[in-house]
């Protein structure tokens, strides 16, 4: 191959790699799946916080999230609510063209054991593990410990 050759391919490979980092699927089929609305409100505490977001999946596949991942919290587990109680779940299922909603109130993140405690104005990097996509990364905003976005 050539010089022209191998940069052309080079660059293709590069731009292949970034554009599959924005969201998860490949055209066989596979779960289609993006984050959106992801917040957290500022920690009350030193060593606990919750997170927030929404997982819309545009394909007909549906996908179950396993496990969440942060560089701030010594471990992050997901929550389901029922009633008044809270507990950790396994997973959360992920339905074909629909979504998974973890809002207040309702199932959620719990990061555990902070190494800094986050602040208003913040941003938090989550990476979110499913059963059959790849690992989504997504940013989580620190909003004001009241932020409720269906409620304003």
């Amino acid at each position: 191959m050539n010089r022209r050759t191998i940069l052309a391919t080079a660059a293709a490979l590069t731009a292949g790699l970034v554009l599959a980092g924005c969201s998860t699927g490949s055209g066989s089929g596979g779960p289609a799946l993006k984050v959106e609305g992801a917040f957290m409100p500022e920690p009350v505490t030193d060593d606990m916080a919750a997170g927030f977001l929404t997982v819309k999946n545009d394909s007909g596949t549906a996908d179950r999230l396993t496990s969440v991942t942060s560089d701030i919290a010594g471990e992050v587990t997901i929550h389901r609510t029922t009633g008044q109680k809270m507990r950790e779940a396994e997973s959360f299922d992920v339905p074909a063209d629909g979504e998974l909603n973890l809002e207040r109130g309702g199932n959620h993140l719990m990061f555990m054991e902070l190494r800094k405690k986050p602040e208003q104005g913040d941003t938090v990097s989550v990476e979110l593990h499913f059963e059959k996509a790849g690992p989504i990364r997504a940013e989580l905003p620190v909003k004001e410990t009241t932020h409720n976005p269906d409620k304003q």
